[in-house]
């Protein structure tokens, strides 16, 4: 296992004859970047990004490792045109060109003098610019000039041998392409970005195919285009498929400063793991969850609240009015609020967000994470079969930084069971807590129970959760009903109020005496009305001996 696979993303080390593209985390897909010498085939649809990662792979090149790069446009399209494009962009620097960055065309001589004159106006560039990256852009154009396969695939052929001997790394850009095109059989690396309509998203991912004599991570990657360039997205479950084994050996007690749950909990959760919180829309999960990072603050362990629905002044007003000093230790910076709206977003680029913060502070850093809504990430999901595999990496890399984490998780207001919106985070986390709306004598009250508290004894009993402006509390017990988590509650007979019990025992000996009251007319009923003419002798059915059939 490499140290790369441990760390993630954002620690992608230089390796020895590679370039790196500086892309953020294409570097750390492709195992420290692209090799120098090597020619890679970079394809796409129109749109998926080729011309823009290409040209801040340059750019970034020249800024870091003080490069010389050439672009060769084998399109009909002016280049007045791309840099009027790419002048929107952040990477792009005019005055790097064309001094440093070298734009030249190369249809006319493909046209004229066939791969023969553009080899050579390749060699005589590539030595006048000293260039140490060199792309073409519209390889299909060659193609289409080729007299046959064979001949595309010999001037494929020989430019990548010029490439090895000038140790000059290349990038082919063509559009889509199947992958047993001779190109692809010839190069050293093959790239795809794909642009897709998933439902009504619009969705652009990167694959790579093949990278010769390399590891480098596979499948399909997130890809966003913004005004810095490209950025990827690597699949959070295959960046950290090799979690350490363990974080801290030494656990304590993380409290959530609740006298009577921190009781029930032992002491608080135990360092390093990660608790579900479930309720339902109004059951107290965000004030709880934020009375666990106030806590922390308070003992000096620093904590980050990470939600997507309520905005850092209204969430620290909310807290203030039940007495919780959120915004004080904003302030002091011992709690980080971070808010990401609920749009269209990104599961992985989440995920990093979320991380990166967590590895910069490192092992003195933050301590205690509130993560308010796992629906944020289920919704942001473009593959939703993707979530076990994603929660459970999630998860393995936060025990592995050491942090605690409770992660609020929402049922729907109206079950009578409870069904889990997000069924596998129950078996990725060490403990679930369940905050209940219950009805009890025509009030709506807030019940909290422990479900699963992995290794660790923990108190089962069922307590009322109470929020006032007094503050959040737990109470001693909830012994005065029970079925309640059936979704059907029912009051005990020894918890029924006096009162209620003697006007329930009057009622019922009422009741008693009415039925004994009914029997007794019903009797009355039943006997054999006398017979007009029988002198009123009783007279039973026909047959019987009342009848005259006896002696």
């Amino acid at each position: 296992m490499s140290n790369a696979e441990t760390r993630g993303a954002g620690d992608t080390e230089a390796h020895e004859g590679r370039v790196t593209s500086g892309i953020p985390r294409l570097d750390f897909i492709l195992q420290g970047g692209l090799k120098q010498g090597g020619t890679y085939a970079l394809m796409g649809p129109p749109g998926s990004g080729k011309t823009i990662l290409a040209n801040q792979f340059c750019f970034n090149h020249i800024a870091r490792d003080d490069g010389r790069c050439v672009y060769m446009t084998l399109l009909i399209e002016s280049h007045g045109k791309m840099l009027r494009h790419l002048e929107q962009l952040s990477f792009f620097r005019m005055e790097s060109v064309p001094e440093k960055v070298y734009y030249i065309s190369g249809y006319q001589k493909v046209r004229d003098e066939g791969f023969a004159g553009l080899l050579e106006l390749i060699r005589a560039t590539l030595r006048e610019r000293r260039a140490t990256i060199f792309v073409i852009d519209g390889m299909e154009s060659a193609e289409q000039f080729a007299s046959s396969r064979q001949a595309y695939g010999e001037f494929i052929h020989s430019l990548q041998a010029l490439m090895s001997l000038l140790g000059c790394t290349t990038l082919l850009l063509s559009n889509v392409r199947e992958r047993t095109h001779v190109e692809h059989t010839l190069v050293d690396g093959v790239l795809e970005l794909s642009d897709q309509l998933i439902g009504p998203r619009a969705v652009r991912e990167l694959t790579v195919h093949k990278f010769r004599g390399s590891n480098y991570l596979r499948g399909r990657h997130e890809v966003e285009i913004s005004s810095a360039g490209i950025v990827v997205h690597p699949r959070t479950e295959v960046q950290f498929a090799h979690p350490v084994s363990s974080g801290q050996e030494m656990r304590h007690r993380m409290a959530f400063g609740l006298p009577r749950l921190d009781e029930m909990l032992g002491g608080g959760l135990p360092s390093g793991s990660t608790t579900a919180l479930l309720g339902a829309p109004g059951t107290g999960k965000t004030l709880l969850g934020l009375s666990f990072l106030v806590e922390g603050a308070r003992r000096g362990e620093k904590g980050m609240y990470f939600g997507f629905y309520e905005p850092p002044p209204r969430l620290i007003e909310k807290a203030e009015a039940v007495g919780l000093p959120l915004g004080r230790y904003v302030r002091e910076g011992g709690i980080t609020l971070v808010w990401q709206p609920p749009l269209e977003h990104f599961m992985d680029a989440l995920a990093e967000q979320l991380l990166e913060p967590l590895r910069l502070e490192g092992s003195k850093g933050l301590r205690r994470l509130f993560v308010d809504g796992a629906e944020g990430f289920r919704a942001a999901a473009v593959y939703q079969e993707r979530m076990p595999r994603f929660l459970s990496a999630l998860t393995n890399q936060l025990r592995s930084l050491d942090v605690t984490t409770v992660m609020t998780d929402e049922l729907e207001l109206f079950q009578p069971q409870l069904n889990l919106p997000t069924a596998e985070l129950a078996n990725v986390v060490e403990s679930v807590v369940l905050l209940r709306y219950v009805e009890m004598r025509s009030q709506i009250r807030r019940l909290l129970s422990i479900m699963k508290m992995r290794e660790s004894r923990y108190d089962t009993s069922l307590r009322e959760f109470r929020i006032s402006q007094d503050g959040i509390d737990v109470a001693d017990s909830f012994r005065s009903a029970e079925s309640i988590l059936s979704g059907m509650s029912r009051m005990r007979d020894d918890a029924r109020d006096p009162d209620d019990t003697e006007r329930g025992g009057a009622s019922a000996a009422r009741s008693k005496k009415a039925r004994a009251a009914k029997k007794t007319t019903k009797k009355k009923d039943a006997r054999p009305k006398p017979t007009r003419g029988s002198g009123g002798s009783r007279r039973g059915p026909r047959g019987s001996r009342g009848d005259g059939g006896g002696p």
